[in-house]
């Protein structure tokens, strides 16, 4: 079948497809959590010693009693058998980004030939996957296979189901036989006994005595496109980079900004509608959906959780985004920038700090100004980021998201704080020296009897800024919408622990000189803003005048590319931070690098491949066709007397021939394999290989607003982002 053969049949499936059936939604009491074994069903069906002890370990974090793992792992298989389970399965964290499974009966074969159902505790709190063909970093030697995963009681096990049956999926870490971590969850785990740690210490010196485990909390806002499977099934680039390589940006995209929070497509609702019925019954909280600002393009977004939590469920929800669409004849793309000229997609991850005795240590109240508790945590953050701001800028690199930043949708790479003018009024009086006051919101009225009168927020919100106060949360807006969670997650607790462990020594080192409680916690404030309030900036932060001041007045990075931000990961104080908090050794920290590095380079290589492929076998055949076909239309009418200007035919021929002179350069750069460090291997794959492969589709783009359509083989922007 031609190119062209294919589009016009896609689009033909399209338009008479045959609609998923609808079913009304049931009422969400009924299906909440109902695939989870959740606390409230371990209460029911385990004995009162066990369940206390069990609820100790998940809300107080108290060390998990192995000896309880048996009558557990019973009433867990019950549970899942009266859901239709006949297999359980160890699910994990590889450091893939994806989510990884290992699947065993529940199967047991007796001496006299018959079966029965079993699961132990020692199956429940253990697993052994292969440690060595993930990426691990040069941790495992392929000889050297054994892996761990290990029961993450924190986390509820669940159900998760498919048209042929259902399966016990239980949460776990996973580790090397000697005791690495080869996860995400592992070191998120550890960030959080660290934030646990010195915030209980900070809470201490200001006078509480009853303080409960502390926890971060994270709600990500899930951004992802939708785009026809019969589409897809024709642009191999989608099929495997997730992007379009090639494409001329349709007459309209998003330029009238009608499809932001626009009526939501009946289609994509009932789509939305089946997700929302599968998340509720995992217990995950989705609140929010609707069209973002491209063509194509929508968001989902969950109330918050506690962080570890959150992000299980994060890689939950864009499995489920993914495996659901496919049943809708629909494909989710969930890359940060799949079509050139629009608007990219990002994971904005809100996140906050706090127990249940002191609650949000992120809420400022209604009067900032005198919350020292507030203050405190909040300038602790203020001062991890201005110190490790280039480590939170390396948690997001990854060669897709490298599309996105900077662009008029998503933070520069520039690392810096917005806090509202609210906030920053109170840290300019405390850089003066003598806190005064805050300033009043004040009420919206908007001259309309009918109308009600409001309290307006604290501060405005600014979309320009990658770490934004948002009220009683920050808000890292610069997270790829590909990504996990869990590493931006892991930066941010890390970096928070260790000012709050400063916070924490300083604080008590002014206490002892005799100060009083508000004057030495002002000292610290002060301290804070006057070595680290650099990093607060309220203005535009795309304009020019912003990204000269912060690097050469304030001395911000600038890490425009993943190339490089990955190397900030082996620097020396990365290497300290990490290791003295008891987050990620030396050598895992190691690991991270090599693997992000290499999947940074291989995903360009991918790419770079597919531009090559593209252009050889389905470009350049259809441009050459038409050009065959121009010349001998020109021909025909000359000999027939009939004198047309040839300037179609030289520009074609002249984009023909360009084509070809880059797809020839990209190959020979492809071939290049000669670097000494894999930091010059990165910048290559970003300063070399990148414009090249622009400039290859730079000459095919400008061929597919000459060449005729009926030739053209691949489905044009227009189709992918307006048919559904």
């Amino acid at each position: 079948m031609s190119g062209n053969a294919a589009r016009v049949q896609a689009v033909q499936q399209i338009v008479n497809r045959q609609p998923v059936p609808t079913k009304f939604p049931e009422p969400l009491e009924s299906i909440w959590a109902t695939d989870v074994f959740s606390l409230s069903k371990m209460k029911s069906a385990l004995p009162k010693d066990v369940f206390k002890s069990l609820k100790k370990t998940v809300e107080s974090g108290e060390e998990l009693d192995v000896s309880i793992a048996n009558t557990v792992a019973l009433a867990m298989k019950d549970w899942a058998l009266s859901k239709g389970a006949l297999y359980y399965a160890h699910v994990f964290y590889p450091l893939t980004n994806a989510t990884a499974e290992k699947h065993d009966g529940f199967i047991s074969v007796q001496s006299d030939g018959s079966v029965i159902s079993e699961f132990s505790g020692k199956v429940l709190v253990q697993g052994e996957p292969d440690g060595s063909s993930f990426p691990n970093g040069g941790i495992r030697s392929t000889f050297e296979a054994r892996g761990y995963t290990a029961w993450d009681v924190t986390s509820p096990a669940f159900i998760m189901r498919t048209d042929n049956g259902s399966t016990l999926c239980i949460p776990t870490v996973f580790v090397s036989w000697t005791g690495e971590a080869l996860d995400k969850k592992t070191p998120l785990l550890r960030s959080n006994t660290a934030l646990n740690k010195a915030g209980r210490k900070v809470l201490s010196l200001l006078g509480h005595t009853d303080i409960a485990p502390l926890n971060s909390s994270c709600g990500a806002e899930q951004e992802y496109f939708l785009v026809d499977a019969n589409f897809v099934s024709n642009r191999p680039d989608l099929l495997l980079a997730g992007r379009t390589l090639f494409g001329a940006s349709a007459a309209k995209g998003q330029q009238f900004d009608d499809h932001y929070f626009g009526a939501i497509p009946e289609r994509v609702q009932i789509y939305m509608q089946d997700v929302e019925d599968q998340l509720y019954r995992l217990g995950i909280p989705a609140k929010t959906r609707h069209n973002e600002v491209a063509p194509g393009q929508f968001e989902i977004a969950p109330f918050f959780e506690a962080a570890n939590v959150a992000t299980d469920h994060q890689q939950l929800l864009m499995t489920i985004l993914k495996n659901t669409a496919k049943k809708h004849g629909l494909v989710c793309l969930l890359h940060e920038k799949p079509f050139k000229g629009i608007n990219g997609s990002g994971k904005h991850v809100n996140w906050s700090v706090g127990n249940s005795t002191q609650g949000n240590l992120l809420d400022p109240g209604s009067t900032p100004h005198s919350n020292s508790q507030f203050l405190l945590f909040c300038a602790a953050v203020i001062r991890g980021v201005h110190k490790y701001g280039p480590l939170l800028r390396a948690a997001i690199a990854t060669a897709s998201n490298d599309h996105r930043l900077g662009a008029n949708e998503a933070p520069p790479a520039i690392m810096s704080v917005y806090l509202g003018s609210q906030l920053e009024n109170v840290f300019e009086q405390i850089r003066n020296g003598k806190i005064t006051g805050s300033l009043n919101a004040g009420v919206m009225n908007l001259g309309v009897n009918t109308l009600p009168i409001f309290d307006k927020d604290a501060g405005d919100r600014n979309r320009t800024s990658p770490f934004a106060f948002t009220g009683n949360r920050f808000e890292f807006r610069a997270v790829g919408s590909g990504q996990s969670v869990a590493g931006p997650l892991v930066a941010m607790n890390t970096m928070l622990a260790d000012s709050l462990n400063w916070v924490a020594e300083k604080l008590e080192a002014e206490l002892a000189k005799g100060l009083d409680q508000d004057t030495a916690i002002l000292t610290v404030l002060k301290e804070i803003i006057d070595n680290h309030g650099a990093v607060v900036f309220g203005g535009n932060g795309y304009s020019a005048e912003w990204h000269k001041m912060a690097v050469e007045e304030r001395g911000l990075l600038n890490l425009r590319t993943g190339a490089d931000a990955l190397p900030v990961l082996k620097e020396a104080y990365i290497e300290e931070l990490f290791d003295k908090l008891g987050v990620l050794t030396p050598v895992e920290l190691a690991s991270r690098f090599e693997i992000y590095s290499e999947q940074y380079i291989l995903a360009i290589e991918v790419e770079a491949k597919l531009v090559v492929s593209i252009a050889k076998i389905s470009i350049y055949p259809a441009a050459v066709k038409y050009l065959s076909e121009l010349s001998a239309t020109h021909n025909t009418l000359k000999a027939a007397g009939v004198t047309i200007g040839t300037e179609s035919l030289d520009k074609v021929a002249g984009l023909v021939n360009s084509l070809t002179d880059s797809v020839n350069k990209l190959s020979a750069a492809i071939g290049t394999h000669d670097f000494s460090t894999i930091e010059e291997h990165l910048q290559f794959s970003a300063k070399t290989i990148r414009p090249l492969m622009d400039e290859v589709r730079s000459f095919a783009d400008a061929l597919e607003g000459e060449v005729s359509d009926e030739l053209w083989p691949l489905p044009t922007y227009q189709e992918m982002l307006f048919i559904k």
